[in-house]
């Protein structure tokens, strides 16, 4: 395949280059520190923190699969990719982008209990139920991603090669096809539903169990105390949320190729930078763990 990119942009390609290093970096050097700091520091070994570094590996190896290549063909003329090599990018696209998704609901569902069930929350999360439900993250994306990329790469493709994105994604892939390919998008419709919305509802009702609660409690600084301690997880799931619905759950003709580069550029490059910067600037523990470490 060759994959068009940012051909469209040619006089900026090595200023996007220069940015996206940049953010890369950023992105590498921050969430390898909320995973080496959550595991080194023994004030830090609790459920909250266990799942905001899976939420940082996840963010790696997110980056990982997209990042170095796109840098690399910002640089080259010849944007080529293998149709192995297409393949397992997608279906590991599909994999963290689901981990998240059902990562995202654990630490609503975690910060519910930690609120709503004080009194309860050690038996409730215990170390045990920590590893099973992440585990289950991990594990939940690969059916889906395995499925959906094997029975895309087993058809037939005639049209063109010429993929009008920066990566291997499942819409411009599938564009390729030559084939009917009807069956194959509801059932990607349904699953990207089943990912995205579920999930989302399952942090909804929690988020409407935490906010009742803390609007019970009589004292103004618990509430703000409360409320703090979600507002990250709030702002990392809208960001998520906002972005990657703008892509999966639009319909096909309200952005253009073009414009959904730019906004996969945002889920896919800024959102992973964001994430430690969001926890450990709004965070008081993570800020005093980077000290107790250094």
């Amino acid at each position: 395949f060759i994959l068009l990119g940012f051909t469209h942009l040619a006089q900026l390609q090595l200023l996007l280059f220069v940015v996206v290093l940049l953010v890369f970096t950023v992105t590498m050097m921050g969430n390898i520190l909320i995973v080496l700091i959550a595991t080194l520091d023994p004030a830090l070994h609790t459920p909250m923190y266990y799942f905001l570094k899976n939420l940082s590996l996840i963010d790696v190896c997110y980056s990982l699969d997209i990042v170095p290549q796109m840098l690399t063909h910002l640089l080259s003329e010849r944007k080529t990719s293998s149709f192995t090599a297409c393949a397992l990018q997608l279906n590991l696209i599909v994999l963290f982008i689901t981990s998240e998704c059902f990562l995202l609901a654990v630490m609503a569902y975690d910060r519910y209990a930690a609120i709503c069930h004080p009194l309860h929350y050690a038996t409730i999360m215990t170390k045990k139920t920590c590893r099973q439900m992440s585990a289950a993250v991990w594990l939940s994306g690969f059916p889906v991603a395995i499925g959906l990329t094997g029975w895309l790469f087993s058809m037939p493709f005639c049209k063109s090669n010429e993929v009008n994105h920066f990566f291997c994604d499942m819409s411009p892939v599938l564009k390729l096809v030559c084939s009917d390919t009807s069956i194959f998008e509801l059932l990607v419709f349904i699953a990207t539903l089943l990912i995205m919305v579920l999930p989302f509802i399952l942090i909804t009702i929690s988020y409407i169990y935490i906010i009742y609660t803390i609007v019970q409690m009589p004292m103004s600084e618990s509430r703000q105390r409360m409320f703090s301690t979600c507002a990250a997880h709030l702002m990392v799931v809208t960001l998520f949320y906002c972005t990657t619905c703008l892509i999966h759950l639009q319909p096909k003709s309200s952005l253009s190729p073009n414009n959904k580069k730019l906004v996969s550029l945002s889920y896919t490059v800024i959102t992973p930078m964001l994430n430690p910067i969001i926890y450990s600037l709004r965070n008081s523990d993570v800020r005093e763990a980077l000290q107790r470490v250094f």
